[in-house]
């Protein structure tokens, strides 16, 4: 089945607290996962920002449930059922979730409603997904227009704005050195096949051919795979890599796939995009936000020894 969200689980983990007992979060996600069936590529399916979905959304759902009230944290790692969380079970709800948990006013004032948008937030309808889900969708949004718009750019510039620009990604990716020495162009016309050449690392003991194409929407076939492997030949090389701003076709992808002495990467436009906002080429930070946790650690009480 699919892996439930935070609210789904707020019930069944009060559920498990029920006997009144101490329990740990780890044992908690474990009896969850069980519970809902959870497959072993569900369990493990993690978040953009690093962690298992499935452990993100007990966590939530236990801070959530800690905030109205119906746990408490009675050491650390631990959580139990609290008097209201008991009287909540003896209702026979059907599901517990954000909307039932704004009756309590500690959860209320956790998500930080004043008086005068308390009403406006009980009727405010609450998403499925956790903070951290939200947040990584926004920032996925975000990145996938940015990407969608840097694409565009690159289409409209000039072919020999576009070479450069490749040269600096590759640079900027640990190929070659310097700007200076690290890629030079080989012919303008009559360039056999091979825009520009640079080191596959600085001593330059490898060299990597490329072939850069500013299309719009042709997509690159495997015809023009061919010319760039034969103009690997004549060059005496064996790593080369493709760029375009459009799209490879299927049995252009099949044919450098299948290459025995040479190796061809392929790179479209969409993944062409994707490495610029990787590497901070033609992109700028405006905002940054850094989403944090709690350091366990630091709060670790160390007994020192007396002398």
């Amino acid at each position: 089945m699919a892996i439930p969200d935070y609210q789904t689980v707020m019930l069944p983990l009060l559920r498990l607290t029920s006997d009144g007992g101490e329990h740990q979060i780890r044992e908690a996600v474990e009896k969850l996962a069980n519970q809902f069936s959870l497959n072993e590529e569900e369990r493990k399916e993690t978040l953009p920002s690093g962690g298992t979905i499935f452990d993100n959304r007990v966590g939530w759902a236990r801070t959530y449930l800690k905030k109205a009230g119906l746990l408490c944290y009675p050491k650390r790692t631990y959580f139990q059922i609290t008097q209201r969380g008991q009287d909540a079970l003896r209702k026979n709800l059907k599901k517990i979730d954000v909307h039932f948990l704004r009756s309590f006013p500690e959860f209320c004032e956790f998500q930080g409603a004043g008086k005068d948008v308390n009403d406006r937030l009980i009727d405010a309808p609450a998403s499925s997904e956790t903070p951290e889900e939200l947040l990584a969708a926004g920032y996925l949004a975000l990145r996938k227009q940015l990407e969608s718009d840097l694409l565009v750019r690159l289409k409209a510039c000039s072919p020999d704005f576009f070479e450069k620009l490749v040269i600096r990604l590759l640079t900027t990716m640990g190929y070659g050195g310097s700007l200076t020495d690290a890629g030079k162009a080989i012919g303008k016309t009559a360039d056999g096949g091979v825009d520009g050449v640079i080191k596959e690392d600085k001593l330059g003991l490898e060299l990597l051919f490329i072939q850069a194409k500013r299309w719009d929407n042709n997509v690159v076939g495997r015809p023009e795979i061919q010319k760039f492997v034969g103009a690997l030949h004549g060059q005496k090389a064996k790593k080369g890599i493709f760029l375009t701003t459009s799209t490879f076709s299927k049995e252009a992808r099949d044919y450098a796939g299948g290459l025995d002495d040479r190796r061809v990467i392929l790179i479209d436009g969409t993944q062409l995009a994707e490495l610029m906002f990787d590497y901070g080429i033609g992109v700028s930070t405006i905002n940054g936000y850094l989403v944090k946790r709690i350091d366990s650690d630091f709060f670790e009480e160390v007994e020192v020894a007396s002398e």
